[in-house]
């Protein structure tokens, strides 16, 4: 059957044109495929109501009436309910194991003889007069997998986290988030063989700008005991929050010899690590999807699959020498269904009874602040207040070193009043961490980084408050040659607490980070990522930053790359919105053979202890 409905044609009518029986062809199937074609889009294909499937007696099925929408965009009606013997469907004979496939597809044949007035000799005396849209139900081998097309796209990786002869084990992420958002990561465990093996496996996942529900930058996954049979799909969901940082790019790390695998007991290979690198925006979860969904092509759409079936129901069956017996009939996870537009006031009155908006483990629901972050404390009169913004300075073309520029009046939003504003110079650089460009931002002189960038420009600040009308004036010198023709800042104004906000600020006291690995030692040009763990407090942004220079880098989600030269080297840790809640880590760089040497004289001295 050929599926194809577009190009459309339709006829164009003129004074005189004579009509033929291809004329009228032309004019049904115009109408007909350009209905189809909407219904493949808008609807795709599945159950649109009804089509139960039940068993009436050992021999005997009950197929309910309802409607379906086939690929290709066919109405299936099932106008009343048919009962028929198992044996009577189309297939059954050739049905040799014990589970069938019981599905619908349409078919139209013609109806209605009329006496054909034109005939001739050679042509038929009697032709049908209409043509009867309906269907027919027929049975198929369940191993013979009715196709099933899932469309794959770069929306979700796939990460293998090993492949054995018998299993394979994969994360299920999502390629972009949304920051401030939940998002699930799905652990897939798949057989393979038809061995009798059963399986074990854990793994540790490294999160630097996510959270788990108990506030952790670390996610075990883990599966125990699986024994599936060949080609079953076992998976596990985990939720974790993408918290709302700077960057627009994050990893996923499977934490270096954290993976271990068993099969029946016994230890199996597995990679050492991966990193899966992950993009971030503050797009919400539906954009995202629809825009991923709107970049499918028509092509796309009509690659592979069965389109001439809709599958109902597996049916089990016990066989005897002369006759057979159905021992259940399958519905659950083997029907796809459509949500029609038409039923959605029903399906959202359903849901009402499992979808709540306050998560149960803790994290925030989809769209709500972290309980932590300081902007929504602020806002519910918790704590001080503190206000962020961006701003520019045009430079003009003649500008030269000693000048100064002004930017204008900015309102600061925290009113009148004794508020505290400072600002930091924005700028892009190369950044050999993340494989891109980056944005940074310098709080205080510029000319302490001067060798890190050559796009850096040598500049120095002040700012004047105006309390009296809760807005300030930037001033910028100009230091070095620029080929810029504006500045950015990023600016953060902060209300000096009085009074009783004295007391709110107590709340602090109470709460602290710390690195769940505060000294670390490590190869010079390696990399380490150092994870905060969040006391009596919510997981938070954090920001990290190098405490001198010629440290090494970080990057905004904690990597850490050592210098090429060995040292200790301070790393400094703080809430992005709370800056007074902060702690440091160390790393402790040494080249590789002398790391090497280091190990041997551990391991003589444990030897040495255990001999004592």
């Amino acid at each position: 059957m050929n599926n194809q409905l577009y190009p459309f044609e339709r006829n164009r009518y003129y004074p005189g044109k004579m009509l033929t029986t291809a004329d009228f062809q032309a004019e049904q199937d115009y109408y007909i495929n350009k209905s189809r074609f909407m219904n493949s889009l808008m609807y795709g294909a599945g159950i649109v109501c009804g089509l139960g499937v039940f068993s009436l007696d050992d021999l005997s099925i009950l197929v309910e009436s309802g409607v379906a929408i086939d690929g290709t965009g066919r109405e299936i009606v099932v106008d009343s309910s048919v009962v028929r013997k198992l044996s009577a469907v189309e297939g059954f004979d050739s049905i040799k194991g014990d589970m069938a496939t019981l599905c619908v597809r349409f078919k139209e044949e013609p109806v209605h003889t009329v006496y054909s007035v034109s005939h001739k000799d050679t042509d038929k005396e009697y032709e049908f007069n209409r043509i009867s849209e309906g269907y027919e139900l027929f049975l198929t081998e369940k191993k013979a997998k009715v196709k099933d097309y899932e469309l794959q796209t770069e929306f979700l990786l796939r990460e293998t986290l090993f492949k054995t002869t018998n299993y394979l084990a994969e994360l299920i992420i999502p390629a972009i988030m949304s920051k401030d958002r939940n998002v699930r990561i799905v652990l897939s465990v798949k057989k393979i063989s038809d061995e009798d093996v059963r399986l074990s496996t854990r793994g540790i996942l490294e999160l630097p700008v996510f959270a788990t529900p108990d506030g952790k930058q670390e996610l075990e996954v883990s599966a125990e005991d699986l024994h599936l049979s060949q080609g079953e799909v076992w998976r596990r969901d985990y939720w974790i929050r993408v918290q709302d940082v700077p960057a627009n790019e994050t990893n996923i790390i499977l934490k270096s010899g954290s993976l271990q695998a068993f099969e029946n007991d016994a230890a199996v290979s597995t990679s050492q690590s991966f990193t899966q690198k992950i993009r971030l925006t503050k797009d919400s979860p539906l954009e995202l999807v629809n825009d991923e969904i709107g970049r499918m092509n028509l092509e796309m759409r009509g690659m592979g699959g069965e389109k001439n079936l809709i599958r109902l129901a597996d049916i089990k069956i016990a066989r005897t020498d002369s006759s057979y017996l159905i021992e259940e009939v399958q519905e659950s996870g083997r029907r796809k269904h459509i949500a029609a537009p038409a039923q959605e006031l029903l399906r959202s009155h359903y849901l009402e009874y499992f979808n709540k908006s306050v998560d149960l483990n803790g994290t925030p629901a989809s769209g709500a602040a972290p309980v932590g972050d300081y902007a929504q404390r602020a806002a519910e009169g918790e704590i001080p207040e503190i206000a962020t913004g961006v701003l520019e300075i045009p430079l003009g073309r003649n500008v030269k070193p000693g000048d100064i520029r002004y930017s204008g009046e900015i309102a600061h939003g925290l009113g009148k009043g004794n508020v505290h504003v400072d600002v930091g110079y924005e700028y892009i650089s190369e950044d050999r961490t993340l494989g891109g460009s980056a944005k940074s931002t310098i709080y205080g002189n510029p000319e302490l980084f001067a060798g890190h960038s050559d796009d850096m420009l040598q500049l120095e600040t002040a700012v004047r408050v105006l309390n009296d009308k809760g807005s300030f004036v930037v001033a910028a010198r100009i230091l070095g040659p620029v080929d810029h023709l504006v500045l950015s800042f990023r600016w953060v104004a902060m209300r000096f607490p009085t009074g009783n906000d004295l007391e709110m600020l107590e709340d602090f006291y109470d709460r602290s980070i710390s690195a769940e690995t505060p000294t670390v030692t490590m190869g010079t040009k390696e990399s380490h990522f150092f994870g905060v763990q969040f006391n009596n407090m919510k997981a938070c942004s954090i920001t990290y930053e190098l405490t001198a220079p010629g440290s090494g880098e970080i990057s905004a989600d904690g990597i850490y790359t050592a210098p090429g030269k060995e040292g200790v080297y301070e790393i400094h840790i703080y809430c992005t919105d709370m800056p007074v809640i902060c702690t440091y880590a160390y790393a402790i760089v040494k080249r590789k053979e002398h790391l090497e040497e280091a190990a041997a004289d551990s391991a003589a001295l444990d030897k040495e202890s255990r001999l004592k």
